[in-house]
């Protein structure tokens, strides 16, 4: 029963952040992530058929994103329940839950599965004040396969940097700093970033000298599970009109060789230039953008593609949709976007 209501109190968090982006509600300046659900008082009177909950069914929890390998051997993040830990101890607790036949097993979603070695132990954690986080790990992490060899510093990365202040991670092995990745040799001295890429696709017709990797978000349906996998594309593109590249790519898809879907009308495209101003982007585009023309609604899949991918450019917090010749843009249940939108409304992000 408390588990109920505090997840239902988590709903109620995330419902505040969503409202914020349509007609009436907060600022951008005022959009804050959802908080940890507390427990409830006065539960004995809300629902007697629990009160014989076990300590595991009551014990309290908090979203973290962890990435994940799922079927189709792309690297994802997904969203998962884990117990509220001591604060020094978030970053060991989310390493620990990507450890083969670790903690995270009950709570995987179908076709996903960890990806560090089984028996790995987190033997340290320690957070630079650049933004550098060294993770000391046990003799067991270096054994696994060698394709399997990016996916973990994708996963390890990519989970690590969900946390504002995290920017750059570095690996030890009992204590001995890598300077190389230990089986397939992958260089890592410096550290590995988000700029690094994930799911890395690679175009043999691209000048990588002209091109630059952008990281793109596509959706996945899998058994009822929607979720989005992070795509490295490197796109030809020049400074003038760098993030109009970017969105034009974006509507074009990652090609036939990805497992992931494009949700754009292909016959979309940009109105004008998009503009950035105090980390506002504005992007108007031509009607084609939207899934019903005369109501005005632009499709959520679309919406959170273009979210989440054009706010992992540097300098853009949030993005303004508009369509020329259209006075109000809706999302599918017809709530207007008054706001710009931010990440947050589909990642909320937090600081270790």
């Amino acid at each position: 029963m408390k588990k109920r209501l505090m997840l239902l109190a988590g709903s109620i968090s995330i419902v505040t952040i969503l409202s914020g982006c349509f007609e009436g509600e907060q600022s951008l300046d005022e959009i804050d992530p959802p908080q940890n659900a507390q427990e409830v008082d006065n539960l004995d009177k809300v629902d007697e058929e629990d009160v014989s909950a076990t300590p595991e069914e009551t014990a309290e929890t908090v979203s973290r994103d962890l990435y994940l390998l799922d079927a189709n051997g792309m690297v994802a993040s997904q969203t998962l329940e884990l117990p509220v830990p001591d604060t020094n101890e978030v970053a060991a607790q989310v390493l620990e839950h990507l450890v083969k036949g670790g903690p995270v097993t009950p709570l995987l979603p179908n076709g996903f599965q960890a990806v560090l070695p089984e028996g790995t132990e987190v033997l340290g954690v320690n957070l630079q004040e650049d933004g550098t986080i060294i993770v000391d790990l046990s003799e067991e992490f270096t054994q696994y396969e060698e394709n399997q060899e990016v996916q973990i510093l994708e996963s390890v990365t990519h989970t690590l940097t969900q946390f504002e202040n995290v920017h750059k991670v570095k690996l030890r092995v009992n204590g001995q700093d890598l300077k190389e990745m230990p089986v397939n040799g992958t260089p890592i001295n410096s550290g590995y970033s988000r700029a690094n890429g994930i799911n890395i696709i690679n175009n043999d017709t691209l000048d990588y000298l002209q091109s630059e990797p952008v990281t793109m978000y596509y959706p996945v349906e899998q058994e009822n599970n929607r979720y989005y996998v992070p795509v490295t594309q490197y796109i030809e593109t020049n400074e003038d009109e760098a993030i109009a590249n970017i969105i034009e790519e974006l509507i074009d898809g990652p090609g036939y060789q990805s497992t992931v879907v494009n949700v754009f009308n292909p016959e979309a495209g940009l109105a004008s230039e998009p503009t950035l101003s105090n980390g506002i982007l504005e992007v108007v585009f031509n009607k084609e953008i939207l899934a019903d023309s005369e109501q005005g609604i632009i499709a959520d899949e679309v919406m959170e593609t273009m979210v989440r991918t054009l706010t992992e450019q540097p300098n853009i917090d949030a993005v303004d949709v508009k369509v020329e010749n259209v006075e109000k843009v809706v999302n599918e249940n017809g709530e207007a976007y008054t706001e710009p939108v931010t990440k947050q409304v589909f990642s909320p992000s937090e600081e270790l």
